[in-house]
Order: C-alpha cells, then structure tokens, then sequence
C-alpha cells in the first residue's frame, strides 16, 4: 500500500526522481572535470564517482519523500491505520529503492561518457553491483529518514547520520566496482557481493526491528 502510494504520487509529479538523478548528473560532471588524469586514473575514479553521486542522490531523495508525509499529515494517518511499522518499513523501503534505480539509470550512462567506460562489457557487472548494494542504502535511508523527519535541520541531520553507517557498504561498493572496470570478471567479485550481503542482511534487520520505535517516538 505504502510503495503503491508512493510510485503514484512520484509518477505524477516526478519531484523526486527528476530533482535527485539532476543532482546526481551534476555530481558526475562536476567530477569529471575537477579530477583529471589517464584511462586507468579514469577507471579508479569512475568507480568512486559513481556511488558518491548515488549515494548524495539518496539524501536528496530522502529529504523530499518525508517532506512529502510530513507537509500533507500523511505520515500521521500512516500511523493510526492497522498498518504495522514494518510494513510501513518495508513500502518506503521499496520506493526509495526503486527511485535510486531510476537515478542510477541516469548515472552509469553519465560516467560511461564522462570517463570513456565501455559499458557493452562492464555494464552488466555494475548492474550486478548495483543489485545487490541498493537495497542496503534504501534500508538505511528509510531508517534514518523517519528519525529525523520530525526534526529541525532535516537534510542535514540525515547527512549527519547516515554517510557515517554508509560507508561500509559504499567502500565494498567501490572496491569491486573499481575491480570490474579494472579487467576483474563477475566471478572474481564473488567476496565483494558475499559482504554486501552481509551488509544488505544487517540494515534490513535492523531496520525491521527498529523501524516502529523511531517513528513513534
């Protein structure tokens, strides 16, 4: 019901998706001019561009989906209906992480230009990587995004908090992004995507059991 409502409201008015894979795009451009060097300098630092700019695009994205419940009272009704908190959890969840789909739609092909990848050949892999590391960003995003809904300095509370508890997964991210575009095939990723798992299990845990605590309070 929650994901429902969500992709329609961003269907209609595409605030979120529109205003969030914009600043991504600008993230990538911006770093495609200020670091410069050779092809494997390119590679090291596509892989880094690629998930600072989604990562940066998730706090944007974030902000504007709470502003969303918070402006309408809808987070309000959310919690008075049967609905259990870790239904609510898991819809918004599902909408973040299909808005930070949509954005990666717009970044990978902006690097594959910017920094000369041949995404006929490295493509599926980062498909792969982003895969598996989306859902953990989501989870932790949805998470933290209610703790701080109801707070002064919303944007940059979230900030505060969740780049902190992303890191983790955004430097394994990184490192078997950079092996990809550096010759490594899909298979010799195999520890990379066994940690982001791990990291995927751990926020989507925690998120469960402590989703309805934080936005009762």
């Amino acid at each position: 019901m929650v994901f429902r409502k969500d992709l329609r409201v961003e269907m209609k008015s595409g605030e979120v998706t529109t205003t969030s894979g914009f600043f991504a795009l600008l993230v990538v451009v911006l770093s495609s001019m200020a670091f410069l060097g050779g092809r494997d300098a390119q590679k090291t630092l596509a892989a880094g561009v690629i998930w600072l700019s989604v990562a940066f695009a998730a706090v944007l994205s974030l902000g504007r989906s709470w502003a969303r419940e918070r402006e309408s009272g809808a987070l309000d009704g959310l919690l008075v209906t049967p609905l259990r908190p870790s239904a609510l959890f898991v819809g918004k969840t599902l909408g973040l992480g299909l808005f930070l789909a949509a954005i990666e739609l717009v970044v990978f092909p902006a690097v594959g230009l910017f920094f000369s990848l041949d995404l006929m050949s490295v493509g599926p892999g980062l498909a792969l990587v982003a895969l598996c590391t989306t859902p953990g960003i989501a989870a932790v995003g949805t998470l933290f995004g209610s703790l701080t809904v109801r707070t002064s300095a919303r944007d940059l509370a979230l900030s505060i908090v969740m780049f902190p508890l992303l890191a983790p997964v955004l430097l394994v991210a990184i490192a078997a992004s950079r092996a990809l575009l550096g010759g490594s095939t899909v298979g010799e990723l195999a520890d990379y995507f066994r940690l982001i798992a791990v990291f995927d299990l751990a926020f989507w845990a925690g998120g469960l059991a402590l989703f309805g605590s934080l936005i009762d309070d």
